[in-house]
C-alpha cells in the first residue's frame, strides 16, 4: 500500500476503530465518536457545525477513496460515516452523560434499522456520499429523538 493510501485508510477507518472484530461501526461510535464529541461540545454551535461540515465532505472524499483501496463497496472497514452521523446527533445537544448515552443508542438504532430515505442511500451504493449519506439521515432522526427526549422528558426548552 501507497503511502497516500496509508493516510486515507488510517483516517477513512477512524484511527483503525474500522477493524475491531466485532460491530467496528459500533466499536468506532463508542470510541471515536464519543471521544470527538467530548472534544467538541463545548465549541460554539456555529463552530461545531462548520466542523462537522468539514468532516462531512473529508469523510465523502475519504469513504470515495477507500472503497477503491479496499475494492469493496460501503466496506465495514470504513468507519469515518459514524463519526459525520454521530457529530450530527449530538449537535446542539447540551453536555450529559444520559443524553450522550441515550444519543449513542438512538443513533446506532437509526444507523442499523436505516429508515427511509437513509435506506436509499444505503442500497443505491454509488460512492462515497452514498457511504456516508445514510449516517447523515440516522444523525438527524437521532438528533430529531434526543431533542424531543430534551422537551418532553426533561421540560428543556431547545434553544
Amino acid at each position: 500500500m501507497k503511502r497516500g493510501e496509508k493516510i486515507i485508510t488510517l483516517f477513512s477507518t477512524g484511527l483503525y476503530t474500522g477493524y475491531f472484530p466485532i460491530a467496528p461501526a459500533t466499536f468506532s461510535t463508542l470510541t471515536l465518536g464519543v471521544a470527538c464529541y467530548l472534544l467538541m461540545f463545548r465549541l460554539n454551535p456555529y463552530l461545531y457545525g462548520l466542523l462537522t461540515l468539514i468532516i462531512f465532505f473529508l469523510a465523502v472524499w475519504l469513504s470515495d477513496k477507500s472503497e477503491k483501496i479496499f475494492q469493496k463497496k460501503d466496506c465495514s472497514f470504513i468507519v469515518i460515516d459514524e463519526l459525520v452521523g454521530f457529530l450530527i446527533t449530538m449537535f446542539l445537544v447540551p453536555f450529559d452523560w444520559i443524553f450522550l448515552t441515550m444519543g449513542f443508542f438512538f443513533f446506532r438504532f437509526f444507523d442499523i434499522v436505516k429508515p427511509p430515505p437513509a435506506n436509499f442511500f444505503n442500497n443505491r451504493k454509488k460512492g462515497g456520499l452514498d457511504v456516508v449519506m445514510d449516517d447523515v439521515i440516522a444523525g438527524f432522526y437521532s438528533n430529531l429523538a434526543l431533542q424531543l427526549v430534551r422537551v418532553f422528558f426533561f421540560n428543556e426548552t431547545l434553544f
